[in-house]
């Protein structure tokens, strides 16, 4: 394993990077939340950025993505490396294309930012039903679970289409790790180009339309021949598990960081299971870890190649004891018996039963959760794993929401707060250009201290007014975070002004003996008389400790390490310079 650089990202630019650099050309057309990957690769051919290859990557945006999966589908037939970054509608307008490209076995990626299909209303939050949508298509399916494993899963499918020849969708959780800013390990270019199989970029290269040497392909065909032409890819397929699991394999040596197509953690004599995919792993991990310390035996698979599916490597994962499995979709398919990932994990166990692979059939019931972006969190895993516990677990459940027209909501009330290590902020701020600025240079400050870990993530709201105060989530932690839920028992709360105490749940996010940060221009017995006799008992009972600060008496900017900060992100490291010990000057 060679010593790597640590670096602070954004989901959309680890997978960007990797993209550029493995690639030849990217087709653009920027749509939520993947548009930052398309901005940047923009970005960084214009400053003549050099991919592995030696060469400028040409960026090129069309005028829908349907021009795009055509231009991809033509370049690769020119023996080009092209990648796209898409989500929601955008991904559903390239599956024709998707379908001509894997049906002639192109190697290619297609990096997907998964947002909410359209149906009864529009939505540009997360979930999976764009990714489900595709799934027939041919394509194989990567989904990585945080920022460091899109960065890192980038670039184990660039190099498993090429092995393969099936071409990929690496997707991640809109949103939730496209847009979320944490501490990873970067890749090198040397690990990118063990990785990369240059005789097989040769190949492909040499598989281009060439009239010197003329082929055929794309050709009608009848009944006589079509059925027996389908049914050739399906070594292609059979092979792919393997080659990804390899190629995992070989992405540990370079890196120490080891994957596999179905990953398993819990207890080693679980009986409970929860199966999923993305980022909820990251959740449900957490939480069986502090339950399982408290006496429970539960499990998770993390589900990483959902195509082509792997029934063996499944079962490899399972332990013997489980009886019951509960699986996670982040979609919903109407009319279906159940939802994809789960009717895959019930035909998988039932059909390893009948061949004997299996001695017992564990119970199976599958769940719905987080529908364009509804937050998951560990009072909810709880509620699942007391579900399947019953002796009829509610089957074709949901959780996250209330239903109270057909009933398939799962109780979450009985609330679970984990042994957070991590230090917990909450800014209320305006998106204004000088706020971000200043924010993302506390972010690398913070991060770049040693053995310093941040995960931050803004809620997005449909509203683009930068009048509103977004709530941003700041980790700061000793180690790596794991945590892909908003922050609900912070250790300090920073609000730019005074009106979020009065039109947010501001006081219950704050846990006993928090401190509350306002800016506000009014006297500190002026600010707790305009408080409500309700907010100032909260703050008295909780033993909140309350500062005020005036942004009109304190410097414009303070320069800390060359970074420019504002004025009240300069209150927050004072604050909290038990962790950072920075030296302030004014600019």
């Amino acid at each position: 394993m060679k010593n790597q650089k640590h670096i602070i990202s954004t989901g959309n630019k680890a997978v960007a990077s990797i993209a550029y650099k493995t690639n030849d050309i990217c087709a653009i057309y920027p749509i939520t939340p993947a548009s930052e990957m398309s901005e940047l690769v923009e970005e960084w051919s214009a400053k003549n950025y050099q991919n592995i290859f030696g060469d400028i990557p040409t960026i090129f945006q069309m005028q829908s993505e349907a021009g795009v999966a055509g231009s991809i589908h033509g370049a690769l037939q020119t023996g080009t490396l092209i990648t796209t970054f898409t989500a929601s509608q955008g991904l559903l307008l390239m599956m024709p294309n998707m379908y001509k490209i894997a049906g002639e076995l192109t190697p290619n990626v297609i990096h997907v930012a998964t947002r909410s299909i359209a149906t009864h209303a529009l939505s540009v939050f997360g979930d999976h039903s764009d990714v489900m949508a595709i799934r027939n298509t041919g394509y194989a399916m990567l989904g990585a679970a945080s920022v460091q494993e899109a960065q890192d899963f980038a670039l184990i499918s660039q190099a498993s289409t090429l092995k393969s020849r099936i071409p990929f969708v690496h997707f991640f959780d809109g949103f939730r790790t496209s847009h979320e800013t944490t501490k990873i390990e970067t890749i090198t270019d040397e690990t990118i180009n063990a990785l990369i199989d240059h005789d097989l970029v040769k190949q492909h290269r040499n598989r281009a339309l060439n009239p010197n040497r003329p082929v055929i392909r794309g050709t009608s065909q009848g009944a006589d021949v079509f059925f027996q032409s389908r049914e050739v890819i399906n070594p292609f397929y059979n092979a792919c598990p393997e080659i990804v699991q390899n190629t995992m394999n070989e992405f540990a040596k370079c890196t120490g960081r080891q994957y596999r197509l179905f990953d398993y953690v819990g207890d080693p004599n679980a009986e409970y299971i929860i199966i999923s995919m993305a980022s909820s792993t990251e959740t449900i991990e957490k939480t069986i870890n502090y339950l399982n310390e408290k006496g429970e035996k539960l499990g998770l698979v993390k589900v990483r190649l959902f195509r082509p599916f792997s029934t063996k490597h499944l079962l490899k994962a399972l332990p013997n004891t489980v009886k019951s499995i509960a699986v996670l979709d982040k979609t919903k398919e109407p009319g279906a018996s159940g939802e994809p990932l789960y009717l895959d994990i019930a035909q998988s166990i039932s059909e390893a039963f009948q061949n004997k692979d299996i001695s017992t059939f564990p119970r199976v019931i599958g769940g719905r959760y987080g529908l364009s972006s509804k937050e998951f969190t560990p009072s909810m895993v709880k509620a699942i794993f007391t579900n399947l516990k019953k002796e009829q677990p509610k089957q074709n459940f949901t959780i996250g929401i209330t239903d109270d027209v057909t009933h398939l909501s799962l109780d979450y009330s009985n609330p679970l707060v984990l042994n957070e290590t991590a230090y917990q902020t909450i800014f209320y701020q305006s998106k204004t250009h000088k706020l971000i600025n200043s924010f993302d240079n506390v972010l690398q400050l913070v991060g770049n201290t040693p053995n310093t870990y941040i995960q931050s993530y803004t809620e997005c709201g449909y509203k683009k007014s930068i009048n509103i105060l977004h709530k941003t989530h700041l980790r700061i932690d000793s180690k790596a975070i794991h945590s892909p839920y908003l922050i609900s028992n912070a250790d300090l709360i920073v609000c730019q002004n005074a009106l979020p105490l009065e039109k947010d749940n501001v006081l219950d996010l704050l846990k006993p003996n928090g401190t509350l940060l306002v800016n506000t221009s009014q006297s500190s017995q002026l600010f707790w008389q305009t408080l409500s006799a309700n907010k100032q008992y909260q703050i008295v009972e909780k033993n909140i400790q309350l500062y005020i600060v005036d942004e009109h008496d304190l410097k414009e900017n303070y320069i800390l390490n060359d970074h420019l900060i504002s004025g009240l992100h300069a209150c927050f490291l004072i604050l909290k310079n038990e962790l950072i010990d920075f030296k302030f000057k004014s600019g």
